[in-house]
């Protein structure tokens, strides 16, 4: 069951909170629950990516995209994502989950989202692949970002974000059947 009462009160929570800037780090704090782990007694890892919206939709509230998107009629999906794990999450251990937008080309925008155990060490990170969807199908993000109310040139690409960036694009699609 998608976790909606958590992401009202992450949108009550940072209601008041100062804007960021289109490249600003948006930092929360969450707490694996019961509902939230697997048979082996750890965040699941489909939760993983369920509770990454938590820091998502702030950020994106932050940054001024939520207002952009409901004043255009646009709308958001996520059109891919590579995932790292690597530390386990336990149940009721507190994370610190940072989420920013890295990059964007004329198609898409790439947020990396990480969750951070109380020891210091990271436990996930994964890099998203975002699309800004109108009536007439991908908003290109050069559009978005010149209806947010703050301003940016397009950041460089970090090496590691290219990467997955042209290795996706020689994965075939549709996928190849049996």
């Amino acid at each position: 069951m998608y976790p909606i009462m958590r992401m009202v009160k992450e949108m009550v929570k940072y209601r008041n909170a100062a804007p960021l800037p289109l490249t600003g780090t948006h930092v929360s704090e969450h707490r694996c629950w019961p509902s939230d782990i697997d048979l082996w007694m750890e965040l699941n890892n489909g939760r993983t990516l369920t509770l990454f919206d938590l820091g998502r939709i702030p950020l994106a509230r932050r940054i001024g995209l939520i207002e952009t998107l409901r004043s255009n009629r646009w709308g958001m999906t996520m059109a891919g994502v590579s995932v790292r794990y690597r530390r386990r999450i336990r149940t009721f251990e507190k994370i610190t989950m940072r989420s920013r937008a890295v990059y964007w080309d004329d198609k898409f925008v790439y947020l990396e989202q990480t969750m951070w155990k109380q020891n210091g060490e990271c436990a996930n990170q994964a890099l998203y692949r975002a699309a800004i969807t109108g009536s007439n199908g991908i908003v290109p993000p050069d559009t978005v970002m010149n209806a947010l109310p703050v301003k940016a040139p397009r950041p460089l690409a970090p090496a590691w974000v290219m990467n997955w960036i042209e290795a996706d694009a020689t994965r075939p699609w549709p996928p190849e059947q049996d």
